[in-house]
C-alpha cells in the first residue's frame, strides 16, 4: 500500500504544476467552453474558460504508470487503454462541440452527435469486455456482503459492456459544475482502492491512487470559479476507467452505490426524458419531472449555489462510498 499511496502523491505532486502550462497552452488557443443558453444564468460568466482539461487527468495516469508501475501486471494495459480510448473518443467529442456552426442549434448538434457517440462507446465497450474475458479470465461477480462469486459465462461481455458504456456516461453527465465530477470520482476510486487493498490486488489499488492524485491535482485548477473544465476528455476517460476497474475487482454490483451520484445523474436524466414523452403524448405538450436536466442544474435553479451543489453532492458520495465499503466487507 505505501507504493499505491506514493504512486498518488507524486502523480499529485508532477500534475498541478503541469496544469497551469495546461491552462495557458489551453487559452492561448481559443479552447473555451460554450455554455448553454438555457441553463442557470449565473453560468453564463463561464463562457469561453478552457476545457479539456481532462487531458491532465489522462496524461499524468498514462505516464506515472508507464514510468513508476513498469511492473504492472499485463491485465493492467486494459484500463489504461479503456481511459485513452475513450479519453480520444471525448476529446473528439470536445474538438467537435468548439469546432461546429456555432450558429446552429445547439440541441441538434448534440443530438447528432449523441447518436454517434453512443455507437463508438458501445463498439469500444464490447472490445473491452472481450479482452477482459479472454485474456483476464473474468466472467463473474461477487455477490456483496459475501464469499460467493456468479458465474456469467459469456453473457460476461455484454453485461460488462453495459457497465462500462453506462459509467462513462454517468460521469459525462456529472461534469457540468465546477469541482463536481472530479470530486465524486476522486471518491469512487478512493473507495475501490480500498477495495482492491484489502483483496490484495496492490497494483489495482496503485492506479486507482494514481488517478486520485491526478484529478487531486486537476481539481486545483478546477475548485469555484474553475480556470478550466474537465470535457469529455476527462469525463468519458474516468467513467470508462472506474467501471473497468470495478470490473477487474469483480466488486461492480457496488458500482451504482459507490457511484451513487453518477448513478443519480442518469436515472435523472431518464425520468426527465421518460416524463416530457410520456406529457407529451398523453398531454399534447411535454412536461419537465425537474426544473433541469441534469439534475445537478435542478439544485441551482431551486436556489442552492454552485458550491452547495458541489459540496453537497461530494457529501453524498463520500456517504455512498463507505456504505459500498461497508458492504463490501460485511
Amino acid at each position: 500500500m505505501t507504493k499505491a499511496l506514493a504512486l498518488g502523491l507524486l502523480t499529485f505532486l508532477v500534475a498541478a504544476p503541469a496544469g497551469t502550462l495546461l491552462v495557458r497552452w489551453l487559452r492561448a488557443r481559443g479552447i473555451g467552453k460554450r455554455i448553454r443558453v438555457d441553463g442557470p444564468s449565473s453560468h453564463q460568466v463561464k463562457m469561453g474558460t478552457p476545457t479539456m482539461g481532462g487531458l491532465l487527468i489522462v496524461g499524468a495516469t498514462l505516464l506515472v504508470t508507464v514510468l513508476f508501475n513498469y511492473d504492472q501486471p499485463t491485465w493492467m494495459w486494459i484500463p489504461l487503454g479503456t481511459m485513452l480510448a475513450f479519453g480520444l473518443l471525448g476529446a473528439l467529442d470536445d474538438a467537435r462541440g468548439l469546432t461546429k456552426n456555432r450558429n446552429a442549434p445547439l440541441a441538434s448538434q448534440i443530438g447528432l452527435l449523441a447518436r454517434h457517440m453512443l455507437i463508438y462507446q458501445i463498439i469500444i465497450a464490447l472490445a473491452i469486455a472481450a479482452l477482459l474475458y479472454w485474456v483476464v479470465g473474468l466472467q463473474g461477480v461477487r455477490i456483496p456482503g459475501t464469499e460467493t462469486i456468479a458465474r456469467l459465462g459469456l453473457g460476461f461481455i455484454p453485461i460488462a459492456a453495459f457497465v462500462i458504456v453506462a459509467t462513462a456516461n454517468g460521469v459525462n453527465i456529472t461534469d457540468g459544475l465546477d469541482g463536481l465530477a472530479g470530486g465524486t470520482s476522486a471518491l469512487a476510486f478512493a473507495a475501490y482502492a480500498a477495495l482492491a487493498y484489502w483483496a490484495g490486488e496492490s497494483e489495482l489499488a496503485g492506479l486507482c491512487l494514481t488517478i486520485v492524485g491526478a484529478l487531486g491535482a486537476f481539481l486545483w485548477h478546477n475548485a469555484h470559479p474553475a480556470a478550466v473544465f474537465m470535457g469529455g476528455v476527462g469525463s468519458l476517460a474516468l467513467g470508462g476507467t472506474l467501471a473497468v476497474v470495478a470490473l477487474l475487482s469483480q466488486q461492480w454490483l457496488l458500482l451504482p452505490l459507490i457511484g451513487l451520484v453518477f448513478t443519480g445523474e442518469v436515472v435523472g436524466d431518464l425520468l426527465q426524458i421518460g416524463y416530457f414523452k410520456y406529457t407529451r403524448k398523453r398531454f399534447g405538450e411535454g412536461r419537465r419531472l425537474f426544473k433541469m436536466a441534469p439534475i445537478h442544474h435542478h439544485f441551482e435553479l431551486l436556489g442552492w449555489s454552485e458550491t452547495q451543489v458541489t459540496q453537497r453532492f461530494w457529501l453524498v458520495g463520500a456517504a455512498a462510498a463507505l456504505a459500498g465499503l461497508a458492504l463490501a466487507l460485511w
